[in-house]
């Protein structure tokens, strides 16, 4: 094995969405692709453990932390529609490869189940846990804080390990 072969990015996706989904998937993408955008409402940030993050994930970010989750990057995405400009497709976060995030990871795919998209990016060590479906951020930062909430409680009563 030569060092590029051995540091190459190895993605795996661990949830599963049935094809239909797939389907739709790439049917909203090509109609978001297509449609009029207008600024509604600005991208709202707050500081978070000193870096920028998105507003609407500070509380799932804080709650992940004391639950022992350790997470990379974050990403509301705001809907295309409020700021086509400052947005992103999906809203994600990224969790640094852990038991806890294990099993934070498998009881959001619990909870979540098609709104979930999850990939473990073997050589970098971080799930990348994400919005399935095109244009439900909001939909995804409020499924994800509650997920968060409720392992923060499960760990902390022993429910959860």
């Amino acid at each position: 094995m030569n060092l590029h072969e051995e540091y190459e990015e190895q993605e795996i996706l661990l949830s599963e969405q049935p094809a239909h989904l797939w389907r739709r998937r790439k049917q909203e993408l090509l109609h978001w692709t297509e449609r009029d955008k207008r600024t509604v409402l600005p991208k709202r940030t707050a500081v978070w453990n000193g870096i920028e993050v998105d507003a609407e994930l500070v509380r799932t970010l804080f709650l992940l932390e004391e639950a022992g989750v350790e997470t990379e990057f974050s990403c509301a995405g705001v809907s295309p529609l409020d700021e086509p400009v400052d947005h992103s497709l999906y809203a994600y976060v990224t969790l640094i490869q852990s038991r806890a995030a294990e099993q934070f990871v498998r009881y959001a795919l619990l909870r979540m189940r098609n709104r979930l998209l999850v990939t473990l990016e073997t050589g970098r060590g971080r799930y990348d846990l994400s919005s399935f479906f095109i244009g439900h951020n909001r939909s995804f930062c409020w499924w994800i804080e509650q997920c968060a909430s409720d392992f923060k409680s499960g760990t902390k009563q022993g429910n959860l390990t």
